[in-house]
């Protein structure tokens, strides 16, 4: 029997949550709500519907390889180089291939517990070591990640704001981290909630791209333009580093009808500030009702809630067979999407029998 590679035993695989029919079937229930995904809940844009409607036409075509279109836009929004751009089938991609292009077995990459789990994955699948930190008050403790830079580090993973807490990392924390990482070491911001941010505090990471630093900016169309089921992210660096992943990016590895409803996403900005509007008068009430009944939260700069319980798997199943779906995260916390003014309510409805 043909065996794996000794470190590609050790990976947890993700696992996915089950299709909401399927749960309402097991559990005969009915009209659930998801908020366990950090999705989108007004959908995609209008406009980005219309793009995808009128590329059907053309799937007998394989896609435009260098995404030349959008990456034209993008380019212009941010004021970088095409040349400075990479498509994704989703951001997760492009931090895994990130870490095939930077990282072989034996190196080491520094990242924040709890943080995006598909950091620790990346980095196992080329035989490497992460090196986990926990977090301070929530967020990435940006100084003790610099500390525990070592000879055999090749990357520092910084999700901003963090995936599962909503935290963000300041402007004075993120400069003094950078003051003390040396040029051969990448540093791979993950930007996927950037949109939702409201602090201007926020750490400026375009900055250091400008500054010429070995910085990968990573950002997505799942969130806040609601294309999660497309697939389809970018990331933002120097062009010498681009031009290595660009080695391994498998050819057309973003579709046809991702890359042209990613366009027409970019440009709908009545879309944008609707998702923000609809996040912020959501988190106002969530923040609102929990103070009311006691329950201590994280406070977000993302378009989810993380909420530390005693027993997150007995909240959650409560909460299940009310209809509601959530996210456990570990045995004592919660994570909990900001939904439209109805599921949020149904939330907190649930989320009072649930704890009674």
């Amino acid at each position: 029997m043909i065996q794996p590679l000794e470190y590609v035993r050790i990976i947890q695989p993700y696992v996915p949550g089950k299709p909401i029919e399927e749960l309402e079937r097991e559990l005969g229930i009915k009209d659930s709500i998801k908020l366990a995904s950090n999705e989108n809940p007004i959908g995609p844009s209008p406009e980005a519907i219309k793009a995808v409607s009128s590329s059907f036409a053309d799937i007998n075509r394989y896609p435009d390889g260098g995404g030349y279109y959008l990456k034209q836009v993008l380019s212009e929004m941010l004021s970088v180089s095409e040349d400075e751009l990479i498509l994704g089938n989703g951001s997760n991609e492009l931090l895994d291939i990130a870490v095939r292009t930077f990282m072989t077995d034996g190196d080491e990459a520094v990242m924040a517990t709890p943080s995006f789990v598909v950091y620790l994955m990346a980095v196992q699948a080329v035989g490497g070591k992460a090196i986990q930190l926990p977090l301070k008050n929530f967020a990435h403790d940006l100084d003790a990640m610099a500390d525990a830079i070592t000879p055999k580090t090749r990357i520092i993973f910084i999700a901003n704001p963090n995936n599962p807490t909503g935290i963000i990392n300041k402007k004075n924390e993120f400069d003094r981290m950078m003051g003390k990482i040396s040029d051969d070491i990448l540093v791979v911001v993950d930007e996927a909630y950037y949109e939702y941010v409201t602090d201007p505090d926020y750490a400026d990471s375009m900055k250091y791209l400008k500054g010429r630093r070995n910085i990968l900016i990573l950002r997505t169309f799942s969130k806040i333009y609601g294309l999660a089921g497309l697939r389809i992210g970018y990331g933002i660096a120097k062009k010498n580093i681009l031009n290595e992943m660009n080695r391994i990016r498998e050819p057309f590895n973003t579709n046809t009808i991702a890359q042209k409803a990613a366009l027409a996403a970019l440009k709908d900005r009545n879309h944008i500030k609707k998702s923000q509007e609809t996040n912020e008068a959501g988190k106002k009430y969530l923040y609102k009702e929990l103070n009311s009944m006691s329950i201590t939260f994280v406070p977000t700069e993302a378009n989810f809630i993380y909420i530390p319980v005693e027993d997150s798997k007995s909240v959650y199943e409560r909460l299940l067979r009310l209809g509601i779906i959530i996210r456990p995260m570990g045995p004592k916390a919660v994570r909990v999407t900001i939904g439209l003014p109805d599921e949020n309510k149904r939330f907190i409805e649930a989320l009072k029998k649930a704890i009674s």
